[in-house]
């Protein structure tokens, strides 16, 4: 996440599709949720009181809930305005803890309320795991019928907003958009997006979406730019990519994570373990892209379609493999301490690295003028100078500088023993 988000500007390759597609920064949002699957599981192997476990769980998710607020509801302005708080008529609901705490909540309390004998129970043939958890995937059949329900059957009337942005310079301008359809997964007229203008409000929708990249926009696409002079009015329009409908079949992700960490807890040997992954992530790869290229169901990570869950968990299911034949198999584990370190204080990295926080303390002392900061320095002197280029030093940057800054910063406090968790 924070390769994609601060080297995304520079590498377009890597930031997020501006619509229909799938680049690096899409596979991000997925495989947290997926491994939040497979974490369920082993963190409930066994369950000696429903009730405690119960308020565990959503006691967690409030507090995801609250931090997803704080950091991406606009309280926030870090790193690089030397500003906070936030219009409460203008405040974001929606972000990237919150959907991972929905998707917790429902699958985690569903893991708790099937729980019975299953820990100790043998697998006898291939489509035991299957059997054993059916009700997770029943839960994830229905996720999938309420959103294709409202996805395609729920009418899109015309609507209007008036730019919120003040650092825009349409500010304050008013657009309407035209649509009067049903079953279209355009960016303007999808179902998405009019179930959050209507139950969130217009103003409490994420301002920047990915798609005012896209070539109906801007003439720098895929990269960021001013809009077109005669760009059609949604290109001005917010959109929420961690929305509420795109949120419920979310959750699929999750259940499919679930089920990997059930085949991690039921099979013990490792050839029997990869045979349930690589197959199964296989037969999901080629499920969602058959959906794709047939143009049945597009590739679209804001719009969390099902053919994007399919291809993203596939992945997820090989990157994961991976790991696991050199880790667990291979016993490969030196190069990988300093991925150890990052997910043992998730969290922290998270809220310091990836939301900007550090990095908007460091930009708080500078030196004659708010730009002249250390971050700044570092940033011109030490990587864009030496290669001479903007995109390879932002790159540099962002891999030296803060991910392996944090994974050092993170191997230190293992070592003290000290640990964010919620």
């Amino acid at each position: 996440m924070i390769l994609v988000d601060d080297a995304g500007g520079e590498w377009p390759m890597i930031s997020h599709a501006p619509w229909n597609g799938c680049n690096l920064a899409d596979f991000v949002m997925p495989f947290f949720l997926f491994i939040v699957g497979m974490a369920i599981p082993l963190a409930l192997k066994r369950v000696p009181d429903r009730l405690m476990a119960s308020r565990k769980v959503i006691f967690r998710t409030l507090k995801l809930i609250l931090w997803g607020i704080l950091l991406q509801g606009g309280y926030s302005h870090a790193p690089d305005k030397l500003t906070y708080g936030v219009d409460m008529k203008r405040i974001r609901w929606c972000g990237i803890l919150q959907r991972i705490a929905l998707s917790y909540l429902v699958v985690a309390l569903l893991e708790i309320a099937t729980k019975s004998f299953q820990a100790n129970y043998q697998i006898s043939g291939r489509f035991t795991v299957f059997k054993l958890y059916c009700w997770q995937w029943v839960v994830g059949a229905c996720a999938l019928i309420i959103y294709f329900s409202v996805l395609y059957g729920v009418y899109v009337p015309d609507w209007e907003f008036t730019v919120q942005n003040a650092e825009s310079p349409d500010y304050g301008r008013h657009f309407t958009v035209t649509c009067g359809v049903r079953g279209k997964l355009d960016p303007p007229c999808n179902a998405v997006g009019y179930v959050d203008r209507i139950l969130l409000g217009i103003n409490h929708v994420y301002k920047h979406p990915a798609w005012r990249r896209s070539k109906a926009c801007t003439a720098k696409s895929p990269y960021e730019g001013p809009l077109l002079e005669n760009a059609p009015s949604w290109c001005h329009a917010p959109f929420d990519p961690e929305g509420i409908l795109s949120s419920i079949s979310a959750i699929l992700s999750t259940i499919i994570g679930v089920h990997f960490g059930h085949v991690l807890i039921h099979i013990k040997d490792h050839t029997g373990r990869l045979k349930y992954w690589v197959s199964m992530g296989l037969a999901l790869l080629i499920l969602g892209f058959l959906l794709h290229f047939t143009n049945a169901i597009p590739l679209n990570k804001q719009l969390y379609t099902f053919s994007y869950i399919c291809v993203t968990s596939g992945a997820a299911a090989f990157v994961f493999s991976a790991f696991y034949v050199l880790v667990d198999i291979l016993d490969v584990k030196f190069l990988f301490l300093p991925f150890k370190w990052i997910g043992m204080n998730a969290m922290l990295v998270f809220v310091m690295a990836a939301e900007g926080i550090f990095a908007g303390f460091i930009n708080g002392w500078y030196y004659d003028d708010p730009h002249n900061t250390l971050v700044y320095w570092i940033q011109q002197h030490i990587f864009i100078g030496v290669w001479h280029s903007k995109r390879v030093g932002i790159l540099l940057y962002v891999i030296f500088a803060e991910i392996l800054f944090w994974a050092v910063v993170s191997g230190i406090l293992h070592q003290l023993k000290i640990y964010w968790k919620l």
